[in-house]
């Protein structure tokens, strides 16, 4: 079965002024793969191809395209400047591993605009070097939300700065608006981040810092995350919760975040959960306007 591995499926390279669409659908046929990928348990396991992946590509268009169950990522992006991103459709069932809808990592100024994104696991992920990131009228779900991170988990990561994520709806995902850290000794940063006019219906973890982050064992409990998160703003994010916890923010003890501002939070809870709260580790912010629950800041 050695041909369900590798890279990817489709990958384009130093292409400047690219354009990709025509309103087709690319189907991955993940689910004869999926039962071979034991990545959630094995930190060594064999990737599987993403499907479309851009490395190095500049100034270009990506627009009127439909993936459907990758067998790994959908899309991914790898050292891309000025990409414009519109009227994509990802979708693969919410339980398929690994399958981020969009991946990005050491790129700048990226555009992710109206589009529907439907997976299992990240719907938007942005890796070490994501900058300049502005992502609008998304509709994530099932999924884990859109992510910074995970971050400090390799050497000489690179800062992530500039992202902005507007307008958007999430939709029975397992988080919302997430950023991710491992607890090692790996240090970086990751600022400058704005998140405004977020919708969530009936969304597990809305609002989540995790300088934690350890999906597979074993997990370092002593040490702390060292990637430095500041200047972080959430403003206007309403709906419903499917936790009790619907704001946490578990920083490093390490590293405290700094300059996290919680504007006009709105969040009521999804039947049978109860009374909401929110929990705050080693940060330090400010909150302004409505905050339902409240602050911990």
């Amino acid at each position: 079965m050695s041909s369900l591995y590798g890279d990817s499926w489709i990958n384009f390279r130093y292409v400047d002024s690219l354009t990709v669409g025509g309103g087709g659908s690319l189907d991955g046929q993940g689910a004869i793969a999926w039962p071979r990928n034991d990545c959630r348990n094995n930190p060594n396991c064999r990737s599987l191809p993403t499907t479309m992946k851009f490395d190095f590509i500049t100034n270009s268009k990506v627009h009127n395209l439909r993936s459907i169950d990758s067998k790994n990522n959908h899309f991914m992006l790898f050292g891309c400047s000025n990409i414009n991103i519109t009227n994509i459709r990802i979708s693969a069932p919410g339980d398929s591993p690994n399958t981020d809808g969009i991946k990005i990592g050491t790129s700048d100024h990226i555009d992710i605009r109206n589009s529907i994104i439907g997976t299992g696991d990240d719907c938007i992920s942005m890796l070490s070097g994501s900058k300049n990131i502005y992502i609008s009228n998304v509709v994530c779900g099932p999924g884990h939300g859109i992510s910074i991170g995970s971050l400090g988990k390799y050497k000489e990561e690179e800062n992530v700065m500039g992202i902005t994520v507007k307008n958007c709806t999430f939709k029975n995902t397992t988080d919302g608006v997430r950023i991710k850290t491992w607890a090692t000794p790996l240090m970086g940063t990751a600022y400058n981040i704005y998140y405004e006019d977020i919708f969530m219906d009936g969304v597990a973890n809305p609002i989540i810092i995790d300088q934690e982050y350890c999906p597979v064992s074993p997990c370092n409990h002593d040490e702390s995350s060292r990637i430095q998160i500041s200047y972080v703003t959430f403003k206007n994010i309403w709906g419903s919760s499917k936790s009790a916890s619907a704001v946490t923010l578990r920083c490093s003890e390490r590293k405290p975040c700094k300059n996290i501002v919680l504007d006009n939070i709105n969040l009521i809870s999804s039947p049978n959960v109860g009374r909401l709260f929110s929990s705050c580790f080693h940060v330090h912010g400010f909150s302004y306007g409505n905050q339902s629950p409240y602050s911990c800041l």
